[in-house]
């Protein structure tokens, strides 16, 4: 009933607010390194002396380390808890990010991107499983979506912040921004649990999934990285998948549970939602390029985005009274229809060069992105034990951050084949087959429960 959503407010309770505001910002911090770094690499392959395709290596090995490291993190905090795994990440996450900005050379530069991409890689799983344990039902599918709403407008800032930080200060000064990171810890440091299953972390299965997780990206990345990346992680991902497979097999209880991997509403539920962000990379990486061309500063470019800053503020009572009512698969459904969409659009606006069809666009995949995140962590979450809900969010983390890969990728591999606007028209066809994935999960929530 309509007037059934009006209690929601009434429950939402300051910590629920407080506490995902601030994973949010962290979230949106970690993100951050990868969006506004994108505006300032002219500068940094000047400075350090490289052509700009290989300053792109330090987004590329950014994204590969924030992958394959996410799981990682979601199983520690299975065994001991949230506090010292996002500790440790954050730290590591802020040590990269000073030598990021201090560093010498390009080789001392790629390194210390590589060790921010795994420091961040704690945020998105352990911000996610803090508020899974700590909140249930409407106020969960709130706190879950202000998280995400607040992360999408961070990074969605992140193009004008680091384009203004860049023209008064320069390029290093960006690289330093998720040092942030650290000034937030103090506020959720208290939410944050110490206390895990106590098991001991299956070190063999961690190194077999990070390298098979690495080649998965290696291979998603390759149409903007080469032959040579695209061999090295066909590899890893051919050797790597039938060796992990057999390690589930020998070691059910080990790094990744039997438990996890056979759950088909986990899978279903991850691959949908991996097509919101591949999408949102997608015209993150297209629509700059477009405007670019017709001469726009990096800043005008941010301004592109300050709308879908405003908009985040709107998704998080939208998402939680759309999960409450219409169920996960539906609100997955509705998000992956949302970046379809904003793809259509922007293909159009690309193809126009009009820029009111690219802020649609952009403003329509940051709801999807604001929905479909949250729902991804619900619906695997409550799919679960609790003993491997760290597992299970990694993982589906993992496949949600390579479906950004692919968008990024994708606009760059297929943009030189068929132009911009067509390869955001074809990249509009994943969020619609992620929906077609979900068929199992809609047919089970349109059959009514009995009274």
């Amino acid at each position: 009933m309509p007037g059934a959503v009006r209690p929601l407010s009434l429950r939402v309770t300051s910590d629920a607010r407080r506490v995902p505001l601030y994973l949010g910002l962290l979230f949106g911090l970690a993100g951050m390194g990868s969006s506004s770094a994108t505006v300032v690499l002219p500068d940094m392959a000047r400075d350090l002396g490289v052509g700009s395709s290989v300053a792109a290596w330090t987004i590329s090995l950014y994204v590969l380390m924030l992958a394959v490291t996410t799981a990682v993190y979601g199983r520690v905090s299975d065994l001991v808890g949230v506090r010292t795994p996002l500790l440790v990440g954050l730290a590591l996450m802020a040590a990269g990010s000073l030598v990021s900005a201090l560093a010498p050379t390009f080789a001392v530069e790629v390194v210390a991107r590589m060790a921010q991409g795994a420091g961040a890689a704690a945020v998105p799983t352990l911000g996610v499983t803090v508020l899974n344990s700590r909140y249930e039902g409407a106020v969960r599918g709130f706190a879950l979506a202000r998280l995400a709403a607040t992360a999408a407008a961070v990074v969605c800032a992140g193009p004008l912040v680091g384009g203004l930080i860049d023209r008064a200060f320069g390029w290093r000064a960006v690289m330093a921004l998720p040092v942030l990171g650290l000034a937030v810890l103090p506020a959720i440091w208290s939410s944050l649990s110490r206390t895990g299953t106590g098991d001991r972390l299956d070190l063999l299965g961690a190194g077999l999934v990070a390298l098979t997780a690495g080649g998965l990206v290696l291979l998603v990345q390759s149409p903007t990285t080469g032959l040579t990346v695209a061999v090295a992680g066909a590899v890893l991902l051919v050797v790597g998948a039938p060796t992990v497979a057999v390690w589930v097999r020998r070691r059910p209880d080990g790094f990744l549970p039997v438990s996890v991997v056979r759950n088909g509403t986990v899978i279903r539920a991850a691959v949908a939602a991996s097509a919101v962000p591949a999408a949102w990379f997608a015209l993150l990486v297209a629509v700059p390029l477009v405007v670019l061309g017709q001469g726009w500063s990096t800043w005008q470019v941010g301004l592109l985005l300050v709308p879908s800053v405003g908009a985040a503020a709107l998704v998080p009572r939208l998402g939680g009274r759309l999960m409450d009512h219409l169920g996960a698969p539906r609100t997955l459904g509705l998000a992956g229809l949302l970046a379809s969409g904003s793809l259509v659009s922007a293909a159009v606006g690309s193809a126009l060069v009009a820029v009111p069809l690219l802020v649609l666009a952009l403003l329509a995949v940051t709801v999807a992105f604001g929905l479909g995140q949250p729902t991804l962590s619900a619906t695997v979450s409550d799919a679960v034990h609790p003993g491997v809900r760290g597992v299970a969010l990694g993982v589906a983390t993992l496949v949600f951050l390579v479906g950004g890969s692919v968008g990024s990728a994708g606009v760059a591999g297929l943009g030189d084949l068929v132009g911009i606007p067509g390869s955001l028209a074809l990249l509009a066809v994943l969020p619609l087959a992620g929906v077609a994935v979900l068929a199992p999960d809609l047919r089970r929530a349109a059959v009514p429960e009995p009274a």
